[in-house]
């Protein structure tokens, strides 16, 4: 017995000292911010002044005295002299490697006349080798009188290979290399839920629109490992210089193969400045499953039991679902990319096996159906926190907007586009849909989580961009003031807590991130003025001063970027043409 009393004093005082070496040892910061202007996004502590960082993530937050309570000698403080600080943005809608892959390519989506559309690809032609394809772009061509051809471009790319995409992402263009290399001629056979242009005479334009891009996209050759690794280099360092710190990857047909073995290259090299939500293709949820049975990757920097399908097309290709037909096409109301019954089975399916699924529904019957579809998901396996999504909900039929707050159907959009849509989108669909066209304000009120992202690159990867956009709804051609549909226009707040709150609960990891609270990760961004009380005109024109990721600076604006040695112009997206087309 007196054997066990003194073992056991000897183990409690060990265990004291532990405990107070433990706790000394936390107070000590290894990062301390003052002086700052802080919106946490925490209800229970909207503001502060300082911030104090041990490893990757925040010990404390609050007034500077009780802060400057964490210094010790090792302790790097940063006085920020007033400036604004908020969480790391959080985008949950993009195409990292595709839009890092277009950042070293020629760039299109400025070209105000199909002359300059022309222009920019016969130069750019000229700086890459023969037989190298030339892809990415991000055409815009919405006040053209017509359809880009391979008509423009045939004699300036005699010896590229040419598959570039439009700004939505749903169309393309292919010169008459590329479609001879990969075996496409005017026989070729319709697509379901695709678009081949052809003339009046039948010959093919060059024109792909949704799935039929895929009869050129599946057989370009694939980008090798180097490629991909510098691609996603471009992509990390240009969404750090935005203030982004986490990005939701969406699956697109037109992506690269093997994205997800450059993240985990990545993860594993310990090269990620950017964390990453990637969400696999819906369709292969069976592979998926497997994967993540056999091996989930749920780590700080990459998670992976995501899921995206497409439903339909976009607004620009006519190819958006519809109840009524297109204003400016009676014979046309858009189209569903897959058969419901098959989009039912695969997430249906997806959900038994505990994956996260997101559904791409741009027109308002498309998003209705999917609404549907969840609900009776939904019933047929049972309640649970799942967290559906639907990506862009764009064109909402006033009846479905409380549906998507019911279901707890999370609103993935993109404001930016509000901006660039505006331009056009009535003569297209007509004055009464307008009015739940980018239904922020209604969704928002009706309780629904409104998740924001940038869909990069098919638009401007910048935060402040898309919170302008929400805020301000004035179209990019300056003719609406006041704001473009202004009933549906949203506060500066609301648009902030859409780009870091909710973008952090649409992945399941609000506990995490998303706001600045002691225990969760270090992810904020450093702004040149507070976004809640500059004039809403000016929030698109603040600037990101710094970006840090876990308690490390990855952007500062004063400097080059993390990874910068790189020079990305050295790696051109395309792929050297071989005697037969690879997939």
């Amino acid at each position: 017995m007196k054997y066990f009393n003194t073992t056991f004093k000897i183990i409690l005082v060990f265990a004291i000292g532990s405990i107070l070496s433990c706790e000394n040892e936390f107070q000590h910061a290894d990062l301390i911010i003052v002086n700052a202007n802080i919106w946490t996004g925490n209800e229970k502590q909207p503001n502060a002044e300082a911030m104090a960082v041990r490893g990757d993530s925040i010990i404390a937050i609050g007034a500077k005295q009780d802060i400057l309570k964490f210094k010790n000698p090792s302790s790097k403080i940063i006085d920020v002299k007033g400036n604004y600080i908020t969480p790391g943005f959080i985008d949950t809608h993009v195409h990292f490697l595709f839009g890092g892959f277009n950042l070293m390519s020629v760039q299109l989506r400025d070209a105000k006349t199909p002359d300059e559309f022309i222009s920019r690809i016969s130069q750019y032609a000229k700086t890459v080798p023969k037989g190298t394809w030339i892809l990415g772009g991000e055409w815009d061509g919405s006040d053209w009188e017509t359809l880009p051809s391979k008509d423009w471009i045939d004699n300036h790319t005699p010896e590229h290979p040419v598959f570039i995409t439009g700004l939505s992402g749903h169309i393309a263009l292919a010169n008459s290399l590329a479609m001879e290399l990969t075996g496409v001629t005017f026989e070729v056979e319709e697509v379901t839920g695709g678009v081949i242009g052809r003339n009046d005479s039948n010959e093919l334009t060059g024109i792909f629109k949704d799935n039929a891009m895929n009869i050129i996209s599946d057989k370009i050759p694939a980008a090798t490992d180097e490629e991909m690794d510098k691609a996603l280099i471009a992509a990390m360092n240009h969404f750090a210089s935005k203030g982004v710190t986490t990005v939701h990857n969406v699956w697109y047909p037109a992506e690269s193969e093997g994205h997800g073995e450059t993240f985990e290259r990545a993860l594993n090299a310990k090269k990620l400045i950017t964390r990453i939500y990637r969400l696999d293709a819906l369709e292969k949820w069976e592979t998926r499953a497997k994967k993540e049975k056999g091996k989930s990757i749920k780590s700080k920097w990459l998670k992976t039991n995501g899921l995206k399908g497409m439903f339909d097309g976009a607004l620009g290709s006519h190819t958006a679902a519809f109840f009524e037909p297109y204003a400016d096409d009676p014979s046309d109301n858009g189209l569903f990319l897959v058969p419901e019954k098959n989009l039912y089975d695969w997430v249906s399916n997806a959900d038994k096996k505990h994956l996260q699924v997101a559904v791409h529904a741009i027109g308002d019957r498309a998003i209705n159906t999917l609404l549907n579809n969840y609900e009776n998901i939904i019933s047929e396996n049972g309640k649970k926190d799942r967290r559906f999504r639907i990506e862009h909900v764009q064109h909402i039929a006033p009846q479905d907007i409380k549906r998507v707050a019911s279901l707890n159907v999370i609103a993935s959009m993109q404001p930016s586009h509000t901006i660039d849509d505006g331009r056009w989108a009535e003569k297209v669909i007509g004055p009464e849909r307008i009015k739940t066209t980018y239904a922020f304000k209604s969704l928002i009120d009706a309780g629904a989580i409104v998740s924001f992202g940038s869909d990069w690159p098919v638009a401007s990867a910048s935060p402040l961009e898309g919170i302008y956009a929400a805020v301000t709804r004035i179209t990019l051609d300056g003719k609406n003031p006041e704001g473009w549909v202004p009933k549906q226009k949203i506060t500066p707040e609301e648009a902030l807590i859409a780009y870091t709150k909710n973008g952090a609960y649409a992945s399941f990891e609000e506990n995490v991130k998303g706001t600045l609270a002691p225990g969760k990760l270090a992810d904020f961004v450093i702004i040149s003025d507070d976004i809640t009380k500059v004039e809403p005109q000016k929030i698109k024109d603040l600037k990101i001063l710094k970006t840090f990721v876990g308690g490390e600076k990855v952007f500062d604006a004063n400097m080059m970027p993390k990874s910068s040695e790189i020079n990305y112009s050295e790696v051109q997206i395309g792929r050297k043409r071989s005697s037969g087309a690879t997939k």
